[in-house]
């Protein structure tokens, strides 16, 4: 007998909470195999396609494009044909949620695994378990798991789902029942048991700070859909020692039923940043990586006491050096080795003689925490933002395995294809801000990191060289670090250290 599974957005690993919707991979109709992406998200760490852990046909989608979504937010509903025969045609290609969940997600880096326990998963009221003659029926499960569902039966043949045998499946729409406007005089209802009709975490997040009982405000939104503006008027009415009024015309929520998410636009500003002409200023919501960022440098200039020093390097000698390097590998050596890579490794020789550098601190122990392996992190420009993909191991590359690594990585964030796994737990950062043309910077620490080295652009300046003055390739490289895991002194010769080996590339000869 066919029934109507709910799909959840899972937990994408990495403590994400939620995920914006970038592109639908099928339409209301499609017929969906178990494990076919289905959504395209963008997390806070990276673009991500979403499998389904069920097979049959997809009944609605909860969401547009563009629009963000809380992790446990319904995403859309399947229809899965379960017979009662496990071998006749009709039998169903569904997966039902096992009793145990979670497993590692798309995040973990080494693909989906199977999972062992948990508590997350498919509403009981929805799963095949709870329909008619499923004490009978088998229904395959999913072999990818996701966090937040779980594999309840082996995995069985897989059947191809008639759309026409689960059409009448599709639930009909609940009718909303009108709800009558409350005076501003009356105290606010009583909370009503159930789900509540929120599904932008902002709108959460605005309740909690002023302790707002969300089961006792009436949503202007769509089927009930509680928004910013009812809380922010809820808000306001509180401060006033009055009841916030239910809007005329809006819809209760419905108990049970998926509420559409909140769109979040682009919004204009009425009374702040107007100029002579009366045009307003607009408010960009800070989420995706745009949000990541902002709270990582936030945060690292909250809790760590940074200090930078610079220096001006002669790197004449660093270029040419180069330049024979790849000239001899000739063109059939492959990519050719770039002076980031050439940095890269010295940043690797630089920590294994002043690993004070590569280490974060414990503020619960109160303790600095050397670490034993250079996870180099870089930062890369594209279009979804500031990413810093992470070289893992760099202290066991040599330059030309660290180059191709961050070309690897490098082409993977312009796609957006980085795993949150390629995007975390580096030790040490190395940015180039030369690309965009600047000699200086003093770079924000990536937190929980230590130390992050900036490199300008390599120009032509006048430079007194051996004596005279010559026009030489002249570099600044510029050293922000933790001043709780060093001082000034270590500080500096890591620094200077750097410098010499761009000056005098034979140098790193003795720690090869």
């Amino acid at each position: 007998m066919p029934q109507v599974l709910e799909f959840k957005l899972p937990d994408l690993g990495e403590g994400l909470t939620e995920a914006e919707i970038v592109r639908w991979l099928v339409e209301v109709g499609d017929v969906v195999a178990i494990d076919q992406p289905v959504v395209e998200v963008e997390t806070a760490k990276a673009m991500v396609e979403v499998p389904c852990p069920y097979g049959g046909v997809v009944t609605a989608r909860f969401g547009e494009e563009g629009s963000e979504l809380p992790v446990g937010a319904p995403l859309l509903t399947v229809a899965v044909s379960v017979g009662t025969d496990p071998g006749s045609p009709e039998e169903g290609a569904g997966a039902a949620p096992g009793s145990g969940s979670g497993g590692a997600g798309v995040g973990s880096g080494s693909g989906v695994t199977r999972a062992g326990s948990g508590t997350g998963g498919p509403d009981p009221g929805s799963g095949p378990g709870s329909g008619p003659g499923s004490g009978s029926a088998e229904v395959e499960s999913s072999g990818n798991v996701l966090v937040g569902y779980g594999t309840g039966a082996p995995v069985a043949r897989r059947r191809r789902v008639r759309p026409t045998a689960v059409a009448a499946a599709v639930p009909a729409r609940v009718p909303v029942a009108p709800v009558v406007p409350v005076a501003a005089s009356d105290p606010l209802p009583d909370a009503v048991p159930g789900p509540v009709a929120v599904v932008s975490p902002l709108v959460r997040k605005l309740a909690r700070q002023h302790d707002l009982d969300l089961r006792k405000l009436a949503g202007s939104g769509r089927d009930g859909l509680i928004l910013r503006a009812d809380v922010e008027s809820a808000i306001r009415a509180l401060a006033e020692g009055t009841a916030a009024p239910l809007p005329a015309g809006a819809a209760a929520p419905v108990v049970g039923a998926a509420p559409e998410p909140e769109a979040v636009p682009v919004s204009v500003v009425p009374s702040v940043g107007r100029t002579a002409a009366g045009s307003a200023a607009q408010r960009i919501p800070l989420r995706g990586v745009r949000g990541a960022v902002a709270d990582k440098l936030s945060r690292s200039r909250r809790e760590i006491p940074d200090a930078t020093c610079w220096v001006d390097a002669d790197a004449t000698e660093l270029m040419a050096a180069r330049a024979a390097m790849n000239s001899a590998a000739g063109p059939a050596a492959g990519p050719k080795v770039s002076v980031l890579a050439l940095l890269a490794r010295i940043c690797t020789a630089a920590l294994a003689r002043f690993p004070e550098l590569n280490s974060t601190v414990d503020l619960e122990a109160r303790e600095i925490v050397r670490l034993p392996e250079v996870h180099l992190g870089f930062a890369a420009q594209t279009e979804r933002g500031l990413v810093v993909p992470v070289v893992r191991d760099a202290q066991a590359r040599n330059a030309e395995s660290i180059g191709a690594e961050i070309a690897r990585l490098t082409e993977a964030a312009r796609a957006g294809r980085l795993t949150p796994a390629e995007l975390t737990g580096g030790t040490f950062t190395l940015n180039n801000y030369g690309v965009f043309g600047v000699d200086g910077s003093t770079p924000i620490i990536n937190h929980p990191e230590a130390a992050m080295l900036g490199v300008g652009r390599i120009v032509p300046k006048p430079w007194v060289h051996q004596g005279e003055l010559a026009v030489r390739q002249v570099v600044q490289l510029s050293l922000t670090f933790d001043h709780r895991v060093c001082d000034g002194g270590t500080a500096g010769g890591f620094l200077r250290y750097i410098a010499d080996c761009v000056e005098q590339p034979a140098v790193l000869l003795r720690t090869l």
